[in-house]
């Protein structure tokens, strides 16, 4: 599928920060059918019994494919949210160090709330784990004392992709 554009990755996040030494430091496109997708691996570091990643990390990716499709479908990051629920489904064990497929999009929105059907797949398409998020939507300084979204969100790392 078509990238149409790349969003930013933040400092500390767990899961897209770059300054974060223990983080997944995942990328994240904005898609042709306003979906985000992401190609990403989690480490050693990430496991949970040997060979698997940890549920806690693979849900927080699903949280984070969840919000970063408003991004896609809006072509902005202004917009941020808060979970309000989040729905996992394990549904076979996610491996680290291995290329995977995050996905996220959109399902039902209004002004102030959202809902988004995220997953993790493995280079073949199979669903690994998947999720239903339900975001209210804020704007940064209702969720966090002195965050400056441009601040914490600085590196748009360009790598050339086209498709995923």
């Amino acid at each position: 599928m078509k990238i149409v554009s790349k969003q930013r990755n933040s400092r500390m996040c767990i899961i897209c920060g770059m300054d974060n030494e223990y983080g997944v430091r995942a990328p994240f496109y904005n898609m042709e059918d306003g979906s985000v997708m992401s190609l990403f691996r989690y480490r050693l570091q990430h496991q949970s019994y040997p060979g698997r990643v940890h549920g806690g990390l693979i849900t927080a990716m699903l949280d984070e494919m969840g919000l970063r499709s408003l991004w896609a479908k809006e072509q902005s990051e202004e917009t941020f949210g808060v979970t309000l629920s989040l729905d996992t489904k394990y549904r076979k064990p996610v491996p680290y160090e291995t290329d995977l497929i995050g996905k996220g999009i959109i399902i039902r929105e209004n002004s102030k709330f959202m809902v988004t059907d995220a997953r993790i797949m493995d280079m073949d398409g199979n669903v690994l784990a998947s999720g239903t998020i339900k975001y209210v939507k804020m704007p940064t300084e209702q969720i966090a004392d002195n965050c400056d979204a441009h601040e914490e969100m600085p590196y748009l790392i360009e790598d050339g992709r086209k498709e995923l």
